[in-house]
């Protein structure tokens, strides 16, 4: 997913900002709570949006997910040196927003929830009555494994979220591989995503089967495979392959094998699934075309594929449509209508699948771009049909 890069001067310019306005006005705590001071969700789902920065000159709330959708809200600034813009009634979902102040984007301080990105400049806030909610149901336990990469020779750490009363005594389960977009991390899927939250209240209504999700990272993180070391405009044609060709060896030789050691859980591949969002999506056609014997399902959200970054081995696969109808029980394409980041990737699969007669299922999310209000409506529908 496209990010904007910050660097120390940001944290460097909120700290001016800061000891400026704590040597002219009392701060949060002082002469009134700190609740008065920042964001805060109210009863009735407005959002009262505050940034206590005395001595800015103009401050701005940005709403939306993307550069499309994003909508500037002007702040007016009171007495002590608050600044605040309220919302209307929002739509229970967890929503994004930054700050504009005299023209540095920040993400808000006085929140600890902000998107786990790899340079974050973007905070989160949820507004109850989705899915997205912890409820009161039975819970599932995220485990983080930190474990050696012997194909990337160094520590890497995966998420596992294994559901309610998971014993190794019970059935093996089967596994779900899941893999987060560009700029993001691991934690995206578990705080931003809402993967925990979206398997429990499923499993709590009986709409999924019993399995384990492994969250991976995307990136490997080598001197060649490191995104950070690229312009955009070169990462289609340098990076996501090479990294994704790392990031599939260590799949299947160090992540799967960990996973079977640790977890009691099928080993064919009906029994496990694969997908991803944005450069995760790259990740996840990759893995499960190459691998036939590996993966039986397939879910690709707003994915690069390769019909930009192109894969000989895949390409020779899609050339077998009998070989993948007969391997893929479930292959997913989803795309937001509006979406001009991966819009051209999709389209041109689905139009080459269409074309070879693989089998496949397709949903656009109507008015929405390249963002998360499409990739965790369509992880829930995916998780539905798996391994039934």
């Amino acid at each position: 997913m496209k990010t904007l890069p910050l660097t120390l001067a940001v944290t460097l310019a909120l700290s001016s900002f800061t000891l400026q306005a704590q040597a002219d006005l009392p701060g949060p705590g002082e002469n009134a709570p700190v609740n008065q001071y920042i964001t805060r969700v109210n009863p009735d789902k407005t959002v009262t949006f505050r940034l206590w920065v005395p001595n800015a000159k103009k401050v701005n709330v940005v709403t939306g997910a993307t550069d499309e959708s994003h909508a500037r809200h002007e702040m007016q600034k009171d007495e002590r040196g608050v600044w605040t813009w309220k919302s209307s009634a929002m739509t229970p979902n967890m929503y994004e927003y930054f700050y504009e102040v005299d023209g540095l984007r920040i993400a808000d301080p006085g929140r600890a929830n902000v998107k786990p990105q790899r340079q974050v400049n973007t905070s989160l806030l949820l507004v109850r009555g989705s899915i997205l909610d912890a409820r009161n149901v039975p819970h599932g336990d995220v485990n983080i494994l930190t474990y050696h990469s012997n194909e990337l020779n160094t520590e890497r750490h995966i998420y596992v979220w294994t559901p309610p009363g998971y014993s190794p005594a019970e059935e093996p389960l089967p596994v779900l591989y899941y893999y987060h977009g560009f700029g993001d991390t691991t934690l995206s899927a578990i705080s931003q995503g809402r993967v925990p939250q979206i398997m429990d209240n499923l499993l709590a209504e009986g709409k999924i089967k019993r399995m384990l999700v492994v969250v991976a990272e995307t990136e490997t993180d080598t001197p060649q495979t490191t995104p950070e070391n690229y312009r955009y405009g070169d990462i289609r044609s340098q990076f996501y392959h090479p990294n994704a060709t790392l990031a599939d060896r260590e799949l299947i030789h160090d992540i799967i094998p960990l996973i079977s050691q640790r977890y009691n859980v099928r080993k064919d591949g009906a029994g496990r699934a694969i997908a991803g969002l944005s450069q995760g999506g790259y990740q996840a056609e990759l893995s499960a075309l190459k691998h036939p014997e590996s993966f039986g399902w397939l879910g690709l959200f707003s994915a690069v594929t390769t019909v930009t970054v192109p894969d000989q081995t895949v390409a020779q696969r899609l050339n077998d449509p009998q070989s993948v109808n007969q391997q893929l029980r479930n292959f997913t394409l989803v795309i937001g209508e509006k979406d001009e980041v991966t819009g051209k990737d999709i389209k041109g699969l689905k139009a080459m699948l269409d074309e070879k007669g693989i089998n496949y299922h397709y949903k656009v999310y109507p008015d929405l771009g390249h963002e998360m209000d499409v990739w965790r409506p369509a992880y829930a529908n995916f998780v539905q049909t798996l391994f039934k």
